[in-house]
């Protein structure tokens, strides 16, 4: 079973950027910890991040056919990225959108999800730890979906 992990703009900086925030475990290494749990879980993960929309969307446009799933934090993209969405619901395919904090407590232009509307579900707020959360949901989805 192969998931789709695709990160969004600047969270290429995690680790650095507002530990407050986003804390101070590196994409590095939270894209290390699901590929470790999705091997326990008889998954792959097919890691992928940039800070160019039209890059993100070539991304799932190309790789989506191959997969069963996503796991996609849109970073800002979350909050305009019509195109974004529009490619996330043409692949058909379950999504969980993650994000590390809490956008619903955050500054109001960070409450409205546009990518939301097309996953079929958000974990926010839970640090890194979401990801594994969302591989461990993605996983038995895919799994429940199969004859």
């Amino acid at each position: 079973m192969r998931i789709l992990l695709i990160n969004g703009p600047n969270l290429n900086l995690l680790g650095s950027r507002e530990p407050d925030i986003y804390g101070t475990v590196t994409l590095e290494e939270i894209v290390a910890r699901a590929s470790e749990r999705a091997r326990a879980l008889d998954a792959e993960v097919t890691a992928f991040q940039s800070n160019h929309e039209g890059a993100i969307i070539d991304f799932i446009q190309s790789e989506s056919p191959g997969a069963e799933g996503i796991i996609i934090n849109p970073g800002a993209l979350t909050h305009y990225g019509l195109s974004l969405r529009d490619a996330l619901g043409a692949c058909q395919l379950p999504i969980i959108e993650v994000h590390i904090s809490n956008i619903y407590t955050r500054e109001a232009f960070r409450r409205r999800s546009v990518t939301a509307e097309v996953s079929t579900g958000l974990i926010a707020g839970l640090g890194w730890r979401g990801y594994l959360l969302a591989l461990e949901a993605l996983v038995e989805l895919i799994k429940a979906r199969k004859p």
